[in-house]
C-alpha cells in the first residue's frame, strides 16, 4: 500500500522545480507511505512521478519506487498488491528470458509482466488491488490503471488550454494542490451527488475538471494529445461478468457449489495473508468479518490479531459478538470502548482524512478502528464485499416485496396512499405503532414513522429501479437544495447498464457493487486506514470469488428470506451458528442524539441561515427546516443534516 502522484505536459520550468513539486505532491499523502518516497522525471518529455511507500513485500531497497523495468522501457509508480505476483514471475521466467530479478516485489513483477504481455493483458492477468501509472519511454505516453473492483483509488485532471495543457494524477486529492497548474474551482453539480448518495460516485468528484479513475478501467495520455482528453477504456466489466456467469451453476448440487465456493475463499484469504509485515484483520462479529477471520485462523500458526471498536451505546456496540467469535476461533483479540467525547473528536479531521465531502457517518468508527489495528500491525483484512456480492442487504428484500405491491395499484392510487400516510407526522405513526404494540415487530420497530415517510416519498416511482434509487437515497431533490447545480446522471440513474437478463434483486446488487462499494464502503476504508499507514485487503472481492459468486444460483444466496445462505453456511463450519445468526447491525454511531445534543452548537454554526446565504451554495430554507425538526425531536434528519455538515466542514477546513 502506498501512495502515487505526478503530472505530464509541456516543460515550462527546471530541473530543480521539477524536483521540488514532485516533492511537495508526495508530501501531501505522506501518510499512505511512511516508510520512503522517490521521485522520477524527464524534463523533455514534461513527465514527473511522484511515489510513497509503506514497505509490505521485500523491504528491501530493491522494491524502492519509482522503478525502471529491466530493459529502461518503462517506469512505473505503483500503490496495491499484485496477489499472484510469484505465479506470475514463475510463468514470465517459463516463457521469456528470465530477467535478473532485481529482489521480490510485486512491483518488479508487474513491470516484467508489462513489458512482455503489453499493459493491457498484464491488467487481465494480474490479481489483486492496485492503481498505477506507467510511463513508457519508447512510446512517450503515460497510462493510468486501476483495480478491477476499485480498492485503490486514483484521481486524475486536466488544467490549462491548449499548448500549455498539464495533465495531473494522485491517490487523493490533495496530491494534485501543490502542481502550480492546479485551480480548486468547486464542482456544484457533485454537491448533489453527495446530498443523495452520502458520496460523490466516480466518475465526479468535488473539484471541476477532476475525474475518478473507474475501476476496472485504463487510461493513457500521448504526448501529442495531452489535452485531448482520452476516454478510459474497460478491461473488466462487472455487469459482463455477473450476466455471462448466470445460471454457470444452476445444475450442480448445492453441497458442490458450498464446496468449492469454500476452497475458493480460503484461497483467496490465503494469498491475502502474505505479507513481509505484521498481519491482523478487523472483526465485527457479523458474517463477513468473522469467515473471513475463520480462514486466515485456518490456516496461521499462532493466534490471529483481531481488532473490535465498541460503544457504551444500546444498539451501537457489536463488541460482544465480535469478542465471542474471536474466543472460538482463539485470536490474539483487542476490543477497545471509546466514549461519544473520543469518537466525537475525529470529526475535525474527517475533512483531512477523506479529501473531498464523504458522509456516510460510520467513517468515525472506521477511522477509530485503523488507528486501534494499526498500533500493532501493518496490514489489516477486511469482510466488505459480502453483502454486494451474496445479497446481504436488508433494503433488496424490502424495494422488493414493495414493488411487488405496488405495482397493483395505479399511479394515482400510489399518490392518494403517500398523501394519506404524509397526512399523519412521524411522531403520530410512532404514537399508534407503541398503542398497538407494532414498534419492535412487522412494521419496522424504530421510528416507524420516519420510515413510513421515506416509504410515501418513493411511492409514485415508475420502475423498480427508480424505486431502489428513492430507497438508498438521502434527499430526494438535490437540485432544489444546491443552487445554480445539476444533478449529474449516474449508473443509478440514466446511465444503467444493460441487465435486463438478471432479476430484481440482482440489478440492485450490481449497481451497489459498481457504485457504493467502491465509492461508499472503499473509500470508507482506505481512507481511514490509509490517514493512519495502514493498509487493508478485502479477500471477497478477489476477482476470480467474484465470477464464481455470480455462477451461484440466486436461491443459494437469498435462501426463504436468509439473506447470505451459501455464506452462512461455510461459516457454521468453523463457528457455532448461534455466534452469528442474529439482525444485521452496522458499523453505526448515534449520530442523531448526538446532533441533538453535544455536536448542538458546532453544528449549528455550520448550518446558520446566514452562513448558507452568505456561502451560497445551499438554499438555507429547506436545511434551516430539517434542522429544526431534528432539534425538536419530530424526525430524525441526521444523515441528511449530516450531508450538508461534512461539505460545510471540508469546504471550511479547504478555504477556512
Amino acid at each position: 500500500m502506498c501512495g502515487i502522484a505526478g503530472f505530464f505536459g509541456p516543460s515550462l520550468f527546471g530541473a530543480d522545480i521539477f524536483s521540488q513539486t514532485l516533492s511537495e505532491m508526495s508530501k501531501s499523502i505522506s501518510s499512505r507511505g511512511p516508510d520512503d518516497a522517490g521521485i522520477w522525471f524527464h524534463e523533455a518529455s514534461g513527465v514527473g512521478l511522484a511515489h510513497r511507500r509503506l514497505s509490505i513485500v521485500d523491504l528491501s531497497a530493491a522494491g524502492k519506487q519509482p522503478m525502471e523495468s529491466h530493459s529502461g522501457r518503462f517506469v512505473i509508480i505503483y500503490n496495491g498488491e499484485i496477489y499472484n505476483h510469484n505465479e506470475t514471475r514463475r510463468e514470465l521466467e517459463g516463457a521469456y528470458p528470465a530477467p535478473a530479478w532485481r529482489g521480490h516485489s510485486d512491483t518488479e513483477t508487474l513491470l516484467a509482466a508489462c513489458e512482455a504481455w503489453g499493459i493491457e493483458n498484464a491488467l487481465k492477468r494480474s490479481v489483486g488491488m492496485f492503481a498505477f501509472a506507467i510511463w513508457d519511454r519508447e512510446k512517450r505516453e503515460l497510462t493510468l490503471a486501476r483495480d478491477r473492483v476499485g480498492e485503490k483509488p486514483l484521481y486524475y485532471g486536466w488544467f490549462g488550454e491548449g499548448q500549455s495543457a498539464v495533465f495531473l494524477f494522485g491517490s487523493e486529492l490533495k496530491a494534485l494542490k501543490p502542481h502550480p497548474s492546479f485551480v480548486g474551482g468547486i464542482n456544484r453539480n457533485a454537491i448533489t451527488l453527495l446530498l443523495r448518495h452520502n458520496y460523490i460516485p466516480a466518475p465526479h468528484t468535488i473539484y471541476e475538471n477532476v475525474f475518478k479513475l473507474l475501476p476496472g478501467s485504463f487510461l493513457t495520455i500521448r504526448i501529442e494529445n495531452i489535452c485531448n482528453k482520452p476516454t478510459p477504456v474497460k478491461y473488466w466489466s462487472l455487469p459482463e461478468v455477473a450476466v455471462a456467469q448466470q445460471g454457470k451453476h444452476s445444475n450442480i448440487l448445492p453441497g458442490e457449489i458450498v464446496g468449492e465456493l469454500h476452497t475458493i475463499l480460503k484461497m483467496a484469504v490465503g494469498r491475502q495473508m502474505v505479507a513481509d509485515v505484521p498481519l491482523g484483520a478487523f472483526l465485527s462479529g457479523g458474517i463477513d468479518s468473522s469467515l473471513v477471520v475463520s480462514m486466515m485462523q485456518s490456516q496461521s500458526i499462532r493466534p490471529v490479531k483481531t481488532f473490535t471498536i465498541g460503544f457504551e451505546e444500546d444498539g451501537y456496540n457489536e463488541a460482544g459478538y465480535a469478542k465471542r467469535v474471536a474466543e472460538h476461533l482463539g485470536t490474539d483479540h483487542t476490543e477497545l470502548y471509546v466514549t461519544s467525547e473520543e469518537a466525537m473528536s475525529v470529526i475535525p479531521q474527517l475533512p483531512v482524512a477523506y479529501d473531498e465531502p464523504f458522509s456516510d457517518s460510520s467513517q468515525i468508527p472506521t477511522l477509530l478502528v485503523s488507528r486501534l489495528a494499526r498500533q500493532q500491525v501493518t496490514v489489516s483484512l477486511s469482510g466488505d464485499g459480502g453483502d454486494e456480492l451474496f445479497c446481504g442487504y436488508t433494503r433488496y428484500l424490502a424495494t422488493e416485496k414493495a414493488w411487488k405491491r405496488l405495482s397493483l395499484l395505479p399511479q394515482p392510487a400510489r399518490h392518494a396512499l403517500a398523501k394519506g400516510i404524509q397526512a399523519v407526522s412521524p411522531s403520530g405513526w410512532d404514537k399508534l405503532a407503541h398503542l398497538f404494540s407494532l414498534g419492535d415487530r412487522t412494521l419496522g420497530g424504530h421510528r416507524l414513522g420516519d420510515k413510513l415517510h421515506k416509504a410515501a416519498s418513493v411511492l409514485a416511482s415508475r420502475s423498480v429501479d427508480s424505486l431502489y434509487l428513492g430507497m438508498v437515497s438521502h434527499w430526494a431533490d438535490p437540485e432544489a437544495i444546491v443552487l445554480n447545480a445539476t444533478e449529474p446522471r449516474t449508473q443509478l440513474s440514466g446511465l444503467m447498464p444493460e441487465l435486463q437478463s438478471l432479476n430484481d434483486v440482482e440489478r440492485m446488487m450490481v449497481l451497489d457493487m459498481m457504485s457504493y462499494l467502491p465509492d461508499d464502503i472503499l473509500t470508507k476504508v482506505d481512507r481511514a486506514a490509509m490517514s493512519a499507514s495502514l493498509e487493508t485487503r478485502v479477500p471477497l472481492l478477489d476477482h476470480r470469488l467474484i465470477e464464481f459468486a455470480w455462477s451461484v444460483p440466486h436461491s443459494m444466496k437469498l435462501n426463504g428470506g436468509e439473506t447470505k445462505w451459501i455464506l452462512r453456511e461455510i461459516l457454521s463450519q468453523y463457528i457455532p451458528k448461534s455466534h452469528f445468526d442474529r439482525p444485521k447491525m452496522g458499523f453505526g454511531i448515534p449520530l442523531d442524539r448526538w446532533l441533538r445534543g453535544p455536536l448542538k452548537e458546532w453544528a449549528e454554526d455550520l448550518l446558520s441561515e446566514d452562513r448558507l446565504r452568505r456561502e451560497g451554495y445551499f438554499d438555507p430554507a429547506p436545511i434551516q427546516r430539517k434542522w429544526r425538526e431534528h432539534l425538536s425531536g419530530s424526525r430524525n434528519w441526521a444523515y441528511h443534516l449530516w450531508d450538508v455538515l461534512m461539505f460545510q466542514s471540508w469546504q471550511e477546513s479547504q478555504f477556512g
